[in-house]
């Protein structure tokens, strides 16, 4: 009989890193992310985990230590949130190139400035091509599993690549949810010792991140690539196992009263749950209208994407980022590199909302469909984004 209990997210989120049996945390404390690694340091203090845990000066030296720990065959977790995952930005990008399968929890909140403390995506849309595997979590149940499943996925030898998950900073870092805690034995089934591809180790001498020479660069980042993309393979795998062991199947991409439905929104995190409950609401009143949930964001889900969106017309993209002077918000532009050239593409209407954790309510969604509704009718389309509720 597994455990169900209302928690708070953050440490449901740390609670996970332990059953891993992490071998190392560094980390610099920075809001929202805090409280996840205060509660490991806290174990780690009471002898409830055996772990390294390290209070390093800065984020820089956070992952700057991660590298180093995981490139000796340790298991190594971290945490940050915006300011603090800028000021990691250049080891984060060689984290990956290194192939280093470090964990990392992205508690997202706006980059200044000006300066907020509260959610938006500004900060992983900044990295959104680092190389690492990154996916977004939508309330506290699915941030348990997902760190479990980010350390089987970064640690499977055919991968070995750094994984990235995305929770909303005080949406679901602050909140308390009911959260089902795997048992230890389900822990060890699903998740192996770590056995590293690559290990430095002064018997037996290797390079990692040496120079490379013009001529040999583009094969290297295209074999980074390569590897990126056929992680999806493991992914999918492993979800599938989670699926086994727990009852709860997780998707590239996940759909709600989707099946069908001549529009669609299309949502990152923790606002699905909101949206959906517009949906209801729209359903009701015999709107054809449904959700897609956008899981996995690198390696991108195209050949999932173009499923779900087979019969659609419109797919509203709620953005919580801007792509400043760009034709949409990140993820709106995305969808429409991914769709074009198909067949009947959908029209895409961009959407940014939220930012800096200004509530976006149901009603507020019901409104956008409407909107988007009248605008199918008038034939007007617009590449850039509408910025929802801007006061005049």
């Amino acid at each position: 009989m597994r455990e169900r209990k209302g928690v708070e997210v953050s440490i449901a989120a740390a609670d996970a890193a332990a059953m891993a049996d992490i071998d190392l945390v560094a980390a610099y404390p920075i809001t929202p992310q805090t409280h996840i690694v205060e509660h490991l340091s806290e174990l780690v203090a009471s002898g409830e985990l055996d772990a390294q845990y390290i209070a390093v000066e800065s984020e820089h030296s956070a992952m700057s230590v991660c590298c180093g720990s995981s490139a000796v065959g340790a298991r190594t977790f971290t945490c940050t949130s915006s300011q603090g995952l800028a000021l990691m930005n250049e080891i984060v990008f060689l984290t990956a190139s290194l192939r280093l399968p470090i964990v990392m929890i992205t508690a997202n909140r706006s980059l200044s400035g000006p300066l907020s403390i509260w959610n938006d995506h500004s900060d992983v849309m900044s990295v959104r091509d680092c190389g690492w595997i990154q996916i977004f979590a939508e309330n506290g149940q699915d941030v348990f599993d997902q760190v479990l499943f980010c350390f089987r996925v970064a640690e499977n030898p055919e991968v070995s690549l750094p994984v990235m998950l995305n929770i909303d900073g005080f949406a679901l870092t602050h909140v308390i949810e009911p959260v089902e805690y795997w048992n230890k034995e389900d822990v060890k089934k699903f998740l192996p010792d770590f056995e590293p591809v690559n290990r430095l180790n002064p018997d037996d001498p290797i390079t990692l991140g040496a120079l490379a020479m013009p001529d040999i660069f583009t094969e290297i980042k295209k074999a980074q690539d390569q590897a990126l993309i056929n992680s999806k393979t493991e992914i999918l795998k492993a979800w599938q196992e989670i699926g086994e062991i727990t009852g709860r199947f997780y998707k590239p991409v996940e759909t709600y009263k989707a099946e069908g439905a001549k529009i669609l929104f299309l949502t990152m995190g923790s606002i699905g749950e909101t949206v959906s409950i517009a949906i209801d609401e729209l359903r009701d009143k015999g709107e054809d209208v449904g959700l897609l949930k956008l899981r996995l964001w690198r390696p991108f889900p195209f050949e999932e994407l173009f499923e779900e969106i087979r019969n659609a017309k419109e797919i509203i993209v709620i953005d919580r980022a801007v792509s400043f002077g760009g034709p949409g918000g990140p993820v709106a532009s995305e969808i429409r590199s991914a769709l074009y050239g198909r067949n009947n593409m959908p029209q895409i209407s961009s959407y940014i909302c939220g930012l800096a954790g200004r509530d976006v309510i149901p009603e507020d969604y019901i409104s956008i469909y409407h909107r988007v509704k009248e605008d199918q009718q008038k034939e007007l389309r617009l590449n850039n984004s509408i910025y929802y509720g801007v006061r005049e």
